[in-house]
């Protein structure tokens, strides 16, 4: 009777077999894409990751890193399996990206009051100093036109830049207009930042796998239940759910214990 409950349990542990684990990489500091309350990453990204591969049979580890350039990096070689991001000529050369977008987002200019500029097309911009993050990447005109004119000042965190204009250091922000206006409506003395109300862009935020990563085989499947994600509204709950919690954590007084 032992051995043979041995056996049983060996055959139970068998037909149990573990969920495969994939490693996500995010750097979050792009409410409500992506943010960090501190103990873990939260967000729409994160959480239609694990849902959408959660239903593929994964099983999903945040990799959490302190710039963006770093998790491209990393995608490109291998080291995780999936980032979300735009996609672009150089990215497509050692990622798979999604057919099916997660998100359409526009690129927004924003501004302070306090200091008016005339920025009416992209041009314009040439005449000004401008801040981004490291490594983010608006499209092949935007990324082009940054690149010839080098008046752009690159920091790691975006609440390090709008406190830069908010200052007046530096003339406007690019930003994905919902993750700017998310930190204009929660930080301190942003009353004045305003996003300029035509788009300099339009993108979409897809699902990204490495080359290298054994998924890049299950582009239809991942393809397929993505679509089912955003047709039923799932997507969009991911990110309401995400902007509300966002809020509330601001409104709560700081822990100092």
């Amino acid at each position: 009777m032992p051995r043979l409950f041995c056996l049983l349990l060996a055959l139970l542990a068998g037909s149990a077999k573990a969920a495969e684990k994939i490693r996500y990489c995010d750097y979050p500091v792009y409410p409500p894409i992506s943010w960090s309350d501190g103990k873990q990453v939260r967000g729409v990204a994160p959480g239609v990751v694990k849902e959408l591969f959660g239903q593929l049979g994964y099983d999903v580890e945040i990799v959490e890193l302190d710039n963006w350039n770093r998790c491209v990096r990393d995608a490109a070689e291998g080291w995780v399996d999936v980032v979300l991001m735009y996609s672009t000529a150089e990215r497509e050369q050692s990622m798979v990206f999604s057919t099916v977008p997660v998100l359409r987002e526009e690129v927004a200019v924003f501004i302070n009051r306090q200091h008016p500029v005339k920025i009416e097309r992209l041009e314009d911009l040439a005449n000004y100093r401008g801040g981004l993050l490291f490594g983010e990447s608006y499209g092949v005109v935007f990324d082009r036109f940054v690149a010839e004119h080098q008046n752009i000042e690159r920091v790691s965190d975006s609440s390090q830049n709008f406190g830069k204009l908010i200052r007046g250091r530096i003339d406007f922000i690019v930003s994905e207009r919902r993750t700017g206006q998310m930190r204009v409506e929660t930080l301190p003395g942003a009353q004045d930042i305003v996003a300029l109300p035509d788009s300099f862009g339009v993108d979409y935020l897809r699902v990204a796998v490495s080359r290298r990563s054994a998924l890049a085989g299950r582009m239809p499947e991942i393809d397929a239940q993505l679509k089912r994600m955003v047709d039923s509204g799932e997507v969009d709950r991911l990110l309401h759910e995400s902007q509300v919690t966002y809020r509330d954590m601001i409104k709560q007084p700081v822990d100092t214990k």
